[in-house]
C-alpha cells in the first residue's frame, strides 16, 4: 500500500540552489505523502508519487500536482526515472514490476521479466537504451538474498547482473555521460545498515569506494555534467532507508571528495529516492515531511 502521513504531518516539496543555498517552496500538503521528485527536461516541472500514483507539479508559486492518468498500472512506489526521449517515464509498481509509460498518459509496458525477482527501478543510461535496477529474491524459506545491482534493455530483454555478494547494494543510477554507475552498500560496513558510496563501470568492473565516514549515505544522484553528487546522509546507526528520520541533504565531487551539507530535514525514505537534479545543474528538489511544528532548517 502506498505510504500516507501520520497525524499532524505534511510533505513539504523544495528546490534548492546548490550554490547558494537559496530554497523554494513549491508545493505543501497535508492530506498526500509526496515523494521523490524527478525534474522535466525543460525544467518546468517536477514528476513526484503519490497515493500510488504519478504527478505532475508545474515548478511555480502557487502551483498544484495534476495526476497523470497511467490506466490499470498497479500502484507506483517512489522508483520513477525520466526516459531520456522526454516523453516517457520509467516506473517502479507494487507488483515489483518496472513499466515504461508516457508522461501525457495511456498504456504503460512492462520491461521486466517473471524471474522470481523484486524489481526496484533506479537509473537509465543517457541514451535510454538501458535500466539499472536492484533485484532481490526469497529463497523455499522465505529468506530474502541480498539486493543487488541488475541492468536490462529498456526495450526487455536479458537481465545482467553486475553485483553479486552477501552485502546489500542499492540506487543504482548512471551518470550523464555514461562512464560510470553510483550506487550505495554495504559493502565496507563496521556495523550493519552502514551504507556508503560507490561508483563502478557499466558492465560492473573497477569498483571504487567514494565515501568513507560514520554516517549511513543512500541514493547518489549525480548533476547533469557528471561532476557532483547530491545524496541523503542518515544519523550513524541507521539500517536500511526508513522514513521519518533526521537526515541531511548533502553534496560531494564526484569522486567523492569536498562533502558539505545542503540541508538537515525530516525526512528519509522519499525525500529524494531519485534522480533530482535541475537540467542546468543549479538546483535540486527534495521532500520532508514535519510533524506538527517541526521543520526544516
Amino acid at each position: 500500500m502506498a505510504r500516507t502521513l501520520a497525524p499532524g504531518q505534511r510533505s513539504r516539496i523544495w528546490t534548492l540552489d546548490v550554490d547558494n543555498g537559496e530554497r523554494t517552496l513549491v508545493h505543501e500538503s497535508a492530506e498526500t505523502l509526496y515523494e521523490a521528485p524527478n525534474w522535466s527536461l525543460d525544467g518546468a516541472s517536477l514528476y513526484i508519487n503519490g497515493d500510488g500514483h504519478l504527478f505532475r507539479l508545474p515548478v511555480g508559486p502557487g502551483s498544484a500536482p495534476e495526476r497523470i492518468d497511467l490506466g490499470d498500472l498497479p500502484e507506483l512506489n517512489n522508483d520513477h526515472v525520466l526516459d531520456p526521449d522526454g516523453e516517457h517515464v520509467f516506473v517502479s509498481c507494487m507488483d515489483w514490476h518496472i513499466y515504461r509509460a508516457p508522461l501525457a498518459g495511456g498504456t504503460a509496458r512492462r520491461i521486466t521479466n517473471d524471474d522470481g525477482r523484486l524489481h526496484f527501478l533506479h537509473g537509465v543510461s543517457p541514451d535510454g537504451t538501458t535500466l539499472a535496477y536492484i533485484g532481490l529474491t526469497a529463497d523455499a524459506e522465505g529468506n530474502w538474498s541480498p539486493p543487488n545491482v541488475f541492468t536490462i534493455p529498456a526495450a526487455g530483454g536479458g537481465d545482467v547482473q553486475l553485483t553479486d555478494d552477501e552485502f546489500p547494494d542499492d540506487g543504482s543510477e548512471y551518470s550523464p555521460d555514461g562512464q560510470w554507475i553510483y550506487f550505495n552498500s554495504e559493502r565496507a560496513r563496521t556495523v550493519p545498515g552502514h551504507a556508503q558510496l560507490f561508483r563502478m563501470r557499466p558492465d560492473g568492473t573497477s569498483i571504487e569506494q567514494l565515501t568513507s565516514d560514520e554516517r549511513v549515505n543512500w541514493f547518489p544522484h549525480v548533476s547533469p555534467d557528471s561532476s557532483r553528487l547530491a545524496y541523503v546522509s542518515f544519523p550513524p546507526g541507521t539500517e536500511g532507508p526508513p522514513a521519518d528520520k533526521d537526515v541531511i541533504v548533502r553534496l560531494c565531487a564526484a569522486d567523492g571528495t569536498g562533502v558539505r551539507d545542503l540541508a538537515q530535514v525530516f525526512g528519509g525514505q522519499g525525500t529524494m529516492n531519485v534522480h533530482s537534479w535541475s537540467p542546468d545543474g543549479r538546483s535540486i528538489a527534495f521532500v520532508d515531511y514535519p510533524v506538527d511544528e517541526r521543520s526544516a532548517s
